[in-house]
């Protein structure tokens, strides 16, 4: 158990460096920004907005890319995971081509449907330098991951870092155009994030090389056998259908999210402009938490994937016990601040009592759902890796559809605290099912030949030593 909570440590605790400072980087831009006025403020959220959406589909591939390299490496089978890697690069390219033209040929019709005007003329000049530079976008994510399932968080954190700290130097200069610099406003905020990007993934790919010669090169005089998996896909197409399949449940997930987080936004602003300031200050407030629940998570689904591909069936129970302890302790260490700490959280962000009165009311109902909901997100990471993961997008799905049935209900007599309690009722909802429906399929976890959603095959016997999976 303590080997496991330390390995899980030794993941999450990059991934969540990684994570905070895109968040950083991201509100600091947006204060760049804020300085051209709401329009411009308004153009730049509904292109993030767009991206997050397209996030979705890329965290199929990305998601699933880390889950069957750290399964081919458990299993040890170097074939597997080198066909692992070169499909993940097609389906990179392939994705980004399939998202971004469209995409750039349609950008005013887009824009169009959500704004006008001088908002909508900037988000379009926006999204005319996004799109063609969404590759950076989808490459770095797929190249991240080629290291998570390797086993190495710290190379994507370091990474993160040099692009947010690039994109923090490049902001003022482009989006401004201090001195001789000219002052390109909105394009310039997404010039800015494309050259960060760009920087950052040439420095991945020169770092992947090695890793490469390292995890999944062949060996001289060592021909590597053919997999053969439970649902007959072999070879280099099969490694994509692979990819595929074990990623899916990670974008379902996260759209699924998204989708009701949006309806959840449109119920907050039936009460008026404080309590969707309330919301969105108070929720920048829980990020910092959160964050650290899904970093969690992937640490978990690398490690599960490990366990699944070396067939260590124990393994994969101590692994889930390690990661509800870790948690329950994230998620109550986060659920008390958000108690008793909401008034001067809050202080520190807005002095219009309006707005500080819903984001205090906002922190101390999420109290509620933190340690569920942290519950569900780590403990979703070690099924998905381990290719159980319908239940949890089950879980998920009902679970979201219960907050926002509880959110609309309690609205009525609890008036915005009642779209606040949604969330905790949505969240133990999740949280009940994910324990219902995985009771029956953890024990043995079929000899760690995990298959219940389709996410991984078993691979042809090959005996595997998990210290290959290790750095």
């Amino acid at each position: 158990m303590r080997g496991q909570l330390r390995r899980l440590a030794a993941l999450a605790v990059p991934v969540y460096a990684e994570l905070l400072s895109g968040v950083v980087a991201s509100v600091i831009g947006a204060l760049w920004v804020a300085r051209l006025g709401g329009v411009a403020v308004a153009a730049v959220t509904l292109a993030g907005t767009v991206e997050n959406l397209l996030l979705g589909l890329v965290l199929v591939v990305a998601s699933g890319t880390s889950v069957r390299l750290a399964h081919g490496l458990g299993a040890g089978d170097r074939a597997e995971a080198a066909r692992t890697a070169r499909e993940a690069t097609w389906l990179c390219a392939a994705g980004s081509a399939v998202l971004a033209v469209p995409g750039f040929l349609l950008r005013d019709r887009l824009v169009g449907a959500f704004l006008d005007g001088a908002a909508a003329a900037h988000a379009a000049g926006y999204l005319t330098v996004a799109f063609p530079a969404f590759a950076l976008f989808f490459g770095q994510r797929v190249a991240d991951e080629l290291f998570k399932g390797a086993g190495d968080t710290r190379t994507p954190m370091r990474i993160a870092l040099l692009s947010n700290a690039l994109l923090l130097l490049l902001d003022p200069l482009l989006i401004l155009g201090p001195g001789p610099l000219p002052a390109l406003g909105v394009p310039g905020a997404a010039l800015a994030l494309a050259l960060s990007r760009a920087v950052a993934l040439a420095v991945t790919l020169r770092l992947r090389r090695r890793l490469r010669r390292r995890a999944w090169g062949r060996r001289r005089g060592r021909t590597e056998p053919r997999p053969r998996t439970a649902d007959g896909t072999g070879g280099a197409g099969g490694a994509a259908v692979r990819i595929l399949r074990a990623g899916a449940p990670f974008g379902l997930d996260f759209t699924a999210r998204m989708a009701v987080g949006t309806a959840q936004l449109g119920l907050v602003a039936g009460f008026g402009v404080a309590a969707l300031a309330g919301y969105g200050l108070g929720y920048r407030v829980l990020l910092v938490v959160t964050m650290a629940f899904y970093a969690l998570r992937q640490a978990a689904a690398i490690e599960a994937a490990r366990l699944t591909g070396a067939g260590q069936g124990a393994a994969l129970d101590t692994l889930r016990r390690a990661t509800g302890r870790l948690a329950a302790l994230l998620g109550a260490l986060a659920a008390v601040p958000a108690a008793t700490l909401a008034v001067p959280l809050t202080a520190l962000f807005t002095a219009d009592r309006a707005v500080a009165a819903q984001s205090v009311g906002f922190l101390r109902a999420a109290a509620l759902y933190l340690l569920p909901y942290a519950l569900v997100v780590a403990l979703g990471g070690v099924h998905q890796g381990a290719g159980a993961g319908r239940p949890l997008v089950v879980s998920v799905l009902l679970g979201l559809g219960a907050q926002l049935a509880a959110s609309a209900a309690l609205s009525g007599p609890l008036g915005v605290t009642g779209v606040w309690l949604g969330p905790a009722a949505g969240a133990g909802v999740q949280l009940a099912l994910l324990a219902a429906l995985t009771r029956r399929r953890r024990p043995g976890w079929a000899s760690a030949g995990v298959c219940q959603s389709g996410s991984h095959g078993i691979d042809s016997g090959r005996a595997a030593d998990p210290a290959s999976a290790r750095r």
